[in-house]
C-alpha cells in the first residue's frame, strides 16, 4: 500500500504551497481598498466592515460545511472542484452592481476559498509524521504570502485602476491555477475515508470530535483569538494610514503589508520547531509577539519605525500560532484529519471575522485608541485561556 501513496515532491509541495496561497489571496483583496469600496457605494467605515466580516463568514461556512467532503471523497477531485468554483465568486463581485449584491459575493468569496483547508490535510497526509511539522510550515508560508500580497497587490492595483478590476485579475489567475492544477495533481490521490463513511456522519461526529480531544479544544479557542487580533489591525488599517495621521491611501497600505511577510519567512522555521519542541510553547511565543506588537501600536503607532515593527511582530506571532496548532492537530488523526481542521479553522476565522467587525467599529467610534484597546482585551482573554482554562496537568517539557 505505501508505494501506491503519490511522492511529496518538491515541485508538487510548491504547487500546493502556491494553490494556498493564490485561493486564500481572495478574500483580502478588501482590506486596502475599503477607502474606496465606501465611496463607490456610499456606506460608512462599519458597513466595510460587514463585507469583511461576510467574508471571513463565508469561509467558516465553508470550513464547516465543504471541508469535511474531504474525508469521504477524492481531495484531489474536490481541490480542483473547488478551485473551478471560487472563480465565479470573483465573477459575481466584479459585475456587482450595488452593495448588496457586492457583500453576497464576498460571502460567496469566502464560502469558495477553502481550498486551502483541503490542502493541508492532504499535505499533511503524504508528508507523514516524521516531516509533517515542516511541511505544515511550507503550506502555510504559502499561505500566509497569499494572505500578505494580496494587501500589495489590491492596494496598488486600486491607486492606478477602478478598484474592481483586483476581482477580474484574480478571476484570470484562479481560472489558469485550476487547469495546472488539473494537469498536476496525482490522480492517485491519498484515500483515508472509511467504507460507508458519508458526509451526513462526517458532520455528526465534528461535536465529538471537540468533545473528546482536548488539544483540539485548546488549538481551536486560542486560533480564535489570535486570528481575531491579527484580523482587528487589518481590517482598519487603511483607515488610519487614510486619516490625518498619515494622510496616505490604498497604495501605501497595501505596501505596508509587505513587512508582514516576515511571517511568511518564519513559518517554515516554526514548522521545524514544532517537530522537536511543545507546540503549546510555540503558541505562548507568538501570543508575546502579538501583546508586543499591540503595545507598540497603542503607545507609538503615529510613528512609521514602530508600526513597520508591529507589523512584522504581528505576522510572526499569528504565523508562530497558527503553523504550531495546525501541526498539533494534524497530528490528533489521520482519518480525522479534515474535520480536526475544520473545527479549528472554523473557530480561527469565526475570530477573524469577530475581530473586523468588531474592529471597523471602535475605529469608527473610538478611533486608534479603541482599536488597539480591543486587540490587547483579545490577548489578554487569549492569556486566560492559555494559562488557567487549559493549563495541561502534565507539561511535556
Amino acid at each position: 500500500m505505501e508505494n501506491q501513496k503519490p511522492i511529496l515532491t518538491k515541485h508538487l509541495t510548491f504547487l500546493l504551497a502556491l494553490t494556498c496561497g493564490i485561493v486564500v489571496a481572495n478574500m483580502y483583496y478588501i482590506q486596502p481598498i475599503g477607502t474606496q469600496i465606501a465611496q463607490t457605494f456610499h456606506i460608512t467605515t462599519s458597513s466595510v466592515g460587514i463585507v469583511t466580516m461576510l467574508t471571513q463568514l463565508g469561509y467558516a461556512l465553508g470550513l464547516l460545511l465543504l471541508v469535511p467532503l474531504g474525508d469521504v471523497m477524492d481531495r484531489r477531485k474536490l481541490i480542483v472542484r473547488m478551485s473551478a468554483l471560487s472563480s465565479v465568486s470573483l465573477l459575481v463581485a466584479f459585475f456587482a452592481p450595488n452593495f448588496i449584491l457586492f457583500a453576497l459575493a464576498c460571502l460567496l468569496i469566502g464560502l469558495l476559498s477553502i481550498v486551502p483547508q483541503v490542502i493541508i490535510p492532504y499535505g499533511a497526509a503524504l508528508a507523514g509524521p516524521a516531516h509533517r511539522g515542516k511541511i505544515m510550515g511550507t503550506l502555510l508560508s504559502g499561505l500566509l504570502v497569499g494572505i500578505l500580497l494580496s494587501r500589495t497587490v489590491s492596494g496598488i492595483v486600486a491607486s492606478y485602476l477602478p478598484w474592481k478590476v483586483i476581482y477580474l485579475i484574480a478571476l484570470v489567475v484562479i481560472a489558469g491555477l485550476t487547469v495546472l492544477l488539473q494537469l498536476k495533481l496525482p490522480k492517485n490521490s491519498l484515500q483515508v475515508n472509511r467504507p460507508g463513511f458519508s458526509y451526513r456522519e462526517t458532520l455528526r461526529s465534528i461535536p465529538h470530535l471537540v468533545a473528546r480531544q482536548r488539544e483540539l479544544r485548546e488549538a481551536a479557542v486560542n486560533g480564535f483569538f489570535m486570528f481575531g487580533t491579527f484580523s482587528i489591525f487589518w481590517s482598519t488599517l487603511i483607515f488610519y494610514v487614510s486619516s490625518p495621521v498619515y494622510g496616505w491611501g490604498t497604495k501605501e497600505a497595501g505596501l505596508l503589508a509587505i513587512f508582514g511577510l516576515a511571517g511568511a519567512v518564519a513559518a517554515p522555521i516554526v514548522g521545524r520547531l514544532a517537530d522537536d519542541y511543545s507546540e503549546r510553547h510555540i503558541v505562548l511565543m507568538g501570543l508575546s509577539m502579538q501583546t508586543a506588537s499591540f503595545i507598540l501600536l497603542f503607545f507609538f503607532g503615529s510613528h512609521l519605525a514602530a508600526l513597520i515593527l508591529a507589523i512584522v511582530l504581528l505576522d510572526i506571532g499569528n504565523q508562530f500560532g497558527q503553523v504550531a496548532n495546525q501541526t498539533r492537530v494534524q497530528a490528533l488523526s489521520d482519518t480525522a484529519s479534515n474535520r480536526n481542521n475544520t473545527v479549528f479553522m472554523f473557530t480561527y476565522f469565526i475570530g477573524g471575522s469577530f475581530g473586523s467587525l468588531i474592529g471597523t467599529t471602535m475605529w469608527e467610534h473610538h478611533g486608534w485608541f479603541g482599536v488597539t484597546i480591543v486587540g490587547l482585551l483579545f490577548q489578554l482573554l487569549a492569556y486566560v485561556c492559555h494559562f488557567l482554562v487549559f493549563h495541561p496537568e502534565h507539561d511535556l517539557n
